[in-house]
């Protein structure tokens, strides 16, 4: 198993200082006392800092290489059209020259107002309801132009480029390496055949529990949706089911509660419950590339040790072929659309699909 080739990312990105963090909130007119707090985050770093009037922002400094100024400004772009329909999302501050885009010491960075709230642990029929009618609102605005530069949710950047890299750095053991291929390879031929005539469209693209904040005043209750720096073009389904990911009863179930709810404000096509199957799968695939990628930078040897070894790709194998298997030859009396499951299969949680996740 090889690493990422030396000197991909600088040392100025891994060893951010505390004294460039507070220079990037003055550059936004801001003024800092001093206190900074660095919050969880493994791809970019993100800091939490007490301004004097006794407010608090959060600076994100993006990591190197992985988008281009624009693809990030098409981000903010997007957050900001969606401010403007009334969705709660979180966008970034300006800069006094209106901007929000920034560079110090060669790291680019962004500085966002903190927002209230607190995760949801579980979410109520009636908390799915107002989501996906949220859900409905966001797909309308993202259905209403087409991306200019962020990705497309696809085979090739979702399985076939991961897969390469892979190869190409020799993480996988050759003992695994042709059963892992032909998994992801079937994957593939399930999602390219299963997507044909599906609509896409902007989309959140990362939207698990995480990146939701739950606030309530008096009887009123809203959710504020963060973090799109996952957003792209693909299916409206990719944002159902990472809220819900279990394949239990309780997991459809709570997809079709969204659904429901969704179709008060959006159209939404169930053959893209088809999809979920191979969404499952090239999320696995996806996140082993991800981490590989990414294998240079201290954090993530000492956050996923577990990572590389023969014990690890196995699991990732069978997990695999066990979520194809279950496409492809569902129980009798069962559909292949999400709308069943079998009794027999193993529950999955919010760990088996977003590495990071706590709790």
């Amino acid at each position: 198993m090889s690493s990422d080739p030396v000197g991909l990312y600088d040392d100025s990105f891994y060893k951010l200082q505390p004294d460039v963090v507070l220079k990037s909130v003055e550059a936004a007119g801001l003024a800092p006392t001093g206190h900074c707090q660095q919050l969880n985050s493994y791809e970019n770093r993100v800091f939490d800092l007490k301004l004097e009037d006794g407010s608090h922002v959060i600076t994100k400094f993006y990591r190197p290489l992985r988008w281009t100024d624009e693809q990030i400004l098409e981000e903010h772009a997007f957050l900001f059209e969606l401010q403007q329909n009334d969705i709660p999302v979180c966008a970034p501050l300006r800069f006094p020259d209106g901007s929000t885009l920034k560079s110090i010491e060669g790291l680019r960075f962004t500085v966002w107002p903190r927002t209230g709230g607190r995760s949801a642990d579980e979410l109520t029929d009636s908390q799915l309801q107002l989501i996906g009618r949220l859900l409905g609102r966001i797909h309308n605005v993202g259905a209403s132009k087409e991306s200019a530069t962020r990705w497309r949710l696809n085979a090739g950047h979702f399985a076939l480029a991961p897969l390469a890299y892979l190869e190409e750095r020799e993480f996988l053991p050759p003992s695994l390496l042709p059963r892992y291929r032909k998994a992801v390879l079937h994957a593939v031929e399930l999602f390219e055949d299963l997507s044909k005539g599906i609509p896409v469209h902007r989309i959140h693209g990362d939207c698990h529990i995480g990146n939701l904040l739950y606030s309530r005043e008096q009887d009123d209750e809203n959710f504020f949706f963060l973090d799109f720096d996952d957003f792209l073009t693909g299916p409206a389904v990719q944002d159902f089911w990472m809220l819900a990911p279990a394949v239990d009863a309780d997991g459809l179930r709570q997809r079709a509660v969204m659904i429901d709810a969704y179709r008060s404000f959006r159209d939404f096509d169930d053959r893209q419950l088809r999809l979920i199957g191979p969404l499952r799968a090239f999320r696995y695939i996806h996140y082993a590339g991800w981490i590989a990628k990414r294998w240079s930078d201290p954090a993530f040897p000492l956050s996923f040790p577990h990572f590389g070894t023969d014990e690890y790709w196995e699991k990732e194998t069978q997990d695999l072929e066990r979520l194809l298997r279950e496409i492809d030859e569902p129980q009798v009396g069962e559909k292949a659309d999400d709308t069943q499951t079998t009794e027999n299969s193993e529950e999955l949680t919010n760990a088996d699909f977003f590495w990071d996740w706590e709790g």
